[in-house]
């Protein structure tokens, strides 16, 4: 199991790094930027490196938004110095994932210097990338030390805050769908990384207050639980724990958002309201009987292959081929597969039950992110209503997992 050591929150953040780096001997450093994280810490760190004698590059990206896409993870690949080094990640969810994904890849090591508590990934394994216009999560490494100063924490702007709340909490149907996949798709599972990423969504809920205001103390709580997030997925060796259904539908609109704008919206403010969507949907199966249920079940047919690759090309156009193959596994199946899906759903139907009626309802959930100021309507995030459904209809061939939104197709619940 990968150790990160030490993971740190709290005051002087440079100091802790520059007394890190001497005891581990470590020399030559590429900090990675943008314009704003550069200005709000990197400078001090970059200023406090060198001070010492160290040797350090700084490659600071510029641009309205950053993105881990090929041509940022292109351009930090050509100005990095070559020989040994070390990165430093100083940023959030875009420069963490290309910093881990270069240093992975040029087989070097990262160090984290977050900027804003604003995503779950700095202490995971997995990197979110846009290749080819396709967000995939490919798995590189975890960075050896995280060091994150409380101050420039808590005065991160608040939409950055607010989107680390709703990534957070999207963690309530993220989990449902994975005990759900182990149970009908038999997905790995573990109950004690299950239970210590709902004690991380538990306290951020209780200090959903503090952390709309802003305080030290309710930014402490919720960048402890986001770490703790990323250190499940890194103790799991996946994403599964922490991405479900409404991850599925945040990656399509992020997708989509770039390939017809060039732009997207913030990850976790996307999550935050997908949650209401996907929550709206665990409502609906939690209003089913079992009679329903079994009824609806045997009259499920197996989807066409062919009419499940069209809705692929209509929802994809020219990158359906790449997400046919992610979804393979769905699209393989026969009728014995499918009937044994089935039944799996029906012998499973009362601990299905028990996990939809473990998610909060979609006004709980939009209770909490008005509490942080994170948007809970669509209007409100930015996508018009002609952009939300298609996150749902399209949004779950991304992933080959199964999720609340694969078992109201089976059972012919309406999505939309």
């Amino acid at each position: 199991m990968t150790k990160i050591d030490p993971i740190y929150v709290g005051s002087d953040a440079v100091g802790k790094l520059l007394d890190y780096v001497a005891e581990k001997g470590l020399y030559r450093f590429a900090i990675v930027a943008d314009t704003n994280t550069y200005a709000a810490l990197g400078q001090r760190a970059e200023a406090a490196l060198k001070h010492k004698g160290y040797d350090v590059t700084s490659i600071v990206h510029t641009g309205d938004e950053i993105h881990a896409d090929e041509h940022y993870l292109v351009q930090t690949l050509v100005e990095a110095p070559l020989g040994d080094l070390t990165f430093i990640a100083v940023g959030s969810g875009s420069i963490t994932d290309i910093t881990r994904f270069v240093s992975h890849r040029s087989g070097r090591p990262f160090i984290g210097l977050p900027t804003a508590p604003s995503v779950d990934g700095f202490t995971s394994i997995g990197a979110p990338i846009i290749l080819a216009g396709v967000k995939t999560t490919l798995i590189c490494q975890a960075p050896l030390a995280v060091f994150a100063d409380i101050d420039v924490l808590a005065n991160a702007p608040q939409r950055l805050i607010a989107a680390g709340f709703g990534d957070m909490i999207g963690k309530y149907t993220s989990l449902a769908d994975w005990k759900m996949g182990s149970l009908v798709w038999d997905e790995p599972y573990d109950k004690e990384i299950a239970r210590r990423t709902q004690a991380a969504i538990d306290s951020v809920v209780q200090n959903a207050e503090a952390i709309g205001k802003h305080t030290p103390e309710g930014v402490r709580a919720l960048m402890d639980a986001l770490i703790e997030s990323g250190l499940c997925m890194l103790d799991f060796g996946a994403s599964r724990p922490a991405s479900g259904a409404e991850h599925h539908a945040s990656h399509y609109w992020e997708m989509q958002r770039l390939k017809q704008h060039g732009r997207s919206m913030l990850h976790g403010a996307q999550v935050g309201y997908a949650l209401t969507l996907i929550t709206q949907q665990y409502a609906k199966i939690r209003e089913l009987s079992r009679a329903d249920a079994m009824n609806r079940l045997e009259g499920a047919t197996l989807p066409d292959r062919n009419d499940e690759l069209k809705l692929i090309r209509q929802g994809y156009g020219d990158m359906a081929d790449d997400i046919a193959r992610e979804h393979a596994a769905f699209l393989d199946l026969d009728e014995e597969d499918f009937d044994t899906v089935k039944q799996r759903i029906a012998d499973h139907w009362e601990d299905i039950q028990a996990i939809a009626a473990n998610v909060p309802t979609p006004e709980t959930i939009s209770g909490y992110l008005k509490q942080v100021g994170a948007p809970a309507t669509a209007a409100a995030l930015g996508l018009s209503p002609q952009e939300v459904d298609p996150g749902l209809i399209y949004g779950h061939y991304l992933r080959n997992r199964f999720s609340v939104i694969k078992l109201s197709r089976i059972l012919d619940v309406p999505i939309v």
